[in-house]
Order: C-alpha cells, then structure tokens, then sequence
C-alpha cells in the first residue's frame, strides 16, 4: 500500500490535524445525508405504493444496510493513506481498471442525481406557481435555473462553496416543524398495517429507491484522517447518526402516512401536502420552499463538484481535450461544467425521478459492494498506512461479508433495462479507457479534483 500512495502522491495521514470529534463527525455525516430525496420519496409508488403503511420497514432496512456499508468504508479507509474515498480503496486492492469503473460510476451517481433532485425542484415550484408545471414552464424553469448554478460555479469555486454553506443552514428546520405539530394531526387507521408481513421482494425493492435519500455518508468518512481517536469515533459517529437520520426518515414517512392516508401515493410534494394539511395554504409554502432551498444548495454543491470528472476524463485524454479548458480569468473548468450542466437540463426534462434515483442507487450500491470486498481484502493483506491509527469495524470480517449478501439482495430486483444503462455507460467508458491506456498520465487519478 506504501508503494501505491507514492505512486499517487499522498503524503500519508499523519500530517493531518485530528480535530474532528464523535458529534463533529455525526453532524457532517446528518448534514451530507439529508437532502432532497426525502421531500419526495414517502409519496413513491415504489415504496408507499408496495408496502402501504409498512414503508418505515424500507428505511429501517435500508439504514442497516449502510450501516454496515459506512463501516466498511471506514476499515478500508484506515488502511490506505489516500485521500478520495471509495475509488481510492477500490484500486488500491483490485488495480487501476477497476478502481477507474468506480470512479466512472461515482461520476454517474452525481450526473443522474443531479436531473433528479432538479426534477424535485421543479415539481416544488410548479406547486407554487402552477404556469411550471407544464412541459414548457418546466424546461424553460430548469433550463434558467441550471443557467443560475453554471453561472456561479463558473464564477469560481469560493463562491459555490460559500452559497453551498448558506443554503444548507435552512435544510432541516422546516421538516423538524413538520414532526413537531404534524404528530398531532396523525390519523391511527392511515398507520394500521395490513394482515401478516410485507413480501420480502418489496422491502428489497423499495430499499433500493431509498439508497437515494440515504447515499451521501461515506463521503463525510473521506477525511477519516483528520478524525480523533478514529477506532472508536468513527463507529460511535456512524452509528449515531444512523440513528438521527433513521428516526427522521421514519418519523416524516409516518406523519405523510398518518396526515395524508391512501392519497400519499404517487404524490409528487408528499411533505409539502402534509403541511398543507396541518398548517393550511401557508405549510405549503413554508415546505416547498424548505425543500426549494435544500435542493438548490444540493444542485449548487454537485455542480461544483461532479463537472470536475468530466474536466480530468479530458486532462487524461479518454474525452476530448476541450473538456479540460480552464476559464482564462476565473480558473475553473468552464467546459466540463456547461457540457454537465446541458446534459443534467436534458435528462431532467425527459426523465422521471424514480427513473433516476433507480440509476444513482444501482451505481451507489455496485461502488458498496466494492468497496466491501476491498475491506474484506485489506484487512487480510495490508496494514495501516498511515500514522499507525488502525480502524477495526466490529464483527470483524463478518461485517464485509454481510455487507456483501444486503447488497446483492437489493440488486436482485433492478429490472433488465436498469441494468442495460449501467452496462452501456461502463462498455463506453471501458472503450475509452484501453484507447487512452497507452497515454503515461494516471488514468485513475482524474477523481481527484482540481
């Protein structure tokens, strides 16, 4: 492992300032987490539609899923002295090819999750202003406010990091608002479950649509070195914050269910409906728009960063080279950030959210998968990397192996055509990558943003 953090250049751990703490750490992972996927996902047909008032079984499952997923990560994390996260672990264990399909893969979660959530965006303004619900109300809303994001990440990165502060202040209080008065308001027979246990194929399913609100929290376990005392903040934190996030998702699911009953389904602002519901016309503005202000500080955050990839697919010659100009005066990466911007605008027009997150949650869960066998690798061939701190998940090698099977359970149920995406953007990017193999650039250190 030595060998291959000096090939890439890292410097190891140790010159790392340990400063994050058990509560830092639970309240970076909560922030990356809860995003704008929980502002739709009670009303889905995949998961109220399938499992009725037994839904919160999805989230409880989904959460221990990437609970054992996040510990993963955490234990393959300690063993390599690289900064980047699951691509990093991944190549390090299986080799530059493989480590570069994770890399290609976490570049498709950004690239579908981004149209998704704007889609979402899209929905909560048209529940304002009903002239945007329309196809070209719609396509003319997104295409000015994908216009706003280019704009100010074009503009330079200080300023989408600091508007990406801003916004994510707002994010949480409204749904807070919502439990606190909507429990009042719940309904007991819209909570009564039917006779006997859902079927497990539903669980599975809907688990799998869920991956989209939970996804997002081994990212803030990618700084593990800047952790204190990290063998036991890290399982402390990850599981801490399971539970916050846990008990927020299964509380706004069952307050929709318990408000809104048999009408949540297939609604596209369930929690702004709810509100309006509890509160009267002014809960739904109050809720969309919370959720406007999250997923616009989610959009602005992803665009700062997604576009980044396409910038080093043309650095390191597997795109055009024009995907790596740099703005002359403002230094970003101007092209790779309108080309991501024009494609996120198409598929968000021309997409549902289901059909997205379905894509991002595939390839979040095939990154997962990877990343627990690099876990389950390292910890039988290599040593810590770093400063000697040595992250041991409990349940030792047990953990990656179940892990593995959660894993493999929620994929059984993706369809043909979810998996036939996946496998044509993976044959392009293979395509391109054994074209530009002969160039002496590191392919896979693209990831690694400027």
């Amino acid at each position: 492992m030595t060998t291959f953090a000096k090939r890439r250049g890292g410097a190891g751990e140790g010159s790392l300032i340990r400063a994050i703490g058990t509560w830092g750490l639970v309240a970076s992972i909560v922030n990356v987490t809860v995003g704008g996927g929980i502002f739709r996902l009670p009303g889905s047909a995949e998961i109220t539609g399938r499992l009725g008032a037994a839904a919160p079984l999805a989230y409880v499952a989904c959460a221990i899923v990437m609970g054992l997923i996040v510990l993963c990560i955490a234990e393959a994390g300690s063993r390599v002295s690289l900064t980047g996260g699951p691509y990093a672990y991944v190549e390090a264990t299986f080799g530059r090819y493989v480590g570069f399909l994770v890399g290609v893969l976490l570049w498709l979660i950004g690239a579908t999750a981004i149209p998704g959530v704007a889609g979402l965006f899209a929905d909560a303004a048209a529940r304002l202003v009903p002239v945007l619900g329309s196809l070209g109300g719609r396509a003319t809303f997104l295409a000015v406010m994908f216009g706003i994001v280019t704009l100010i990440n074009i503009g330079g990165v200080k300023y989408g990091t600091r508007l990406n502060a801003i916004l994510t202040v707002a994010k949480l209080a409204p749904l807070l608002l919502l439990l606190a008065v909507g429990a009042f308001a719940v309904r007991g027979e819209n909570l009564r479950w039917p006779s006997g246990m859902p079927a497990a194929v539903d669980v599975s399913r809907a688990s799998v649509i869920l991956i989209f609100a939970f996804a997002g929290v081994e990212s803030a376990l990618v700084p593990s070195g800047e952790v204190r005392d990290a063998t036991r903040t890290v399982p402390r934190a990850v599981l801490l914050a399971m539970a916050v996030i846990t008990v927020v998702y299964v509380s706004l699911q069952l307050v929709a269910q318990g408000v809104l009953g048999p009408a949540l389904v297939g609604d596209p602002t369930p929690l702004a409906t709810a509100a309006g519901r509890v509160f009267g016309p002014w809960g739904v503005v109050l809720l969309s728009t919370g959720f406007m202000i999250s997923a616009f500080g989610y959009l602005s955050g992803m665009m700062l960063a997604v576009p980044r990839a396409l910038y080093a697919f043309g650095r390191d010659g597997i795109l055009p080279r024009q995907f790596a100009v740099v703005h002359p005066r403002y230094r970003t990466p101007w092209v790779a950030i309108i080309a991501q911007s024009l494609l996120a605008w198409t598929l968000s027009v021309t997409n549902s959210f289901e059909t997205l997150a379905i894509i991002a949650n595939v390839s979040a869960a095939l990154i997962y998968l990877g990343c627990a066998a690099a876990a389950w690798r390292l910890r039988r061939t290599a040593p810590s990397a770093g400063d000697g701190t040595l992250f041991r998940m409990p349940g030792g090698a047990v953990v990656p192996a179940l892990a593995a099977m959660a894993i493999l359970f929620l994929l059984a149920t993706v369809t043909g055509k979810e998996w036939s995406v996946l496998a044509a953007v993976l044959a392009v990017a293979s395509l391109l990558y054994f074209l530009a193999a002969r160039r002496p650039a590191d392919i896979t250190a693209q990831f690694e943003m400027p």
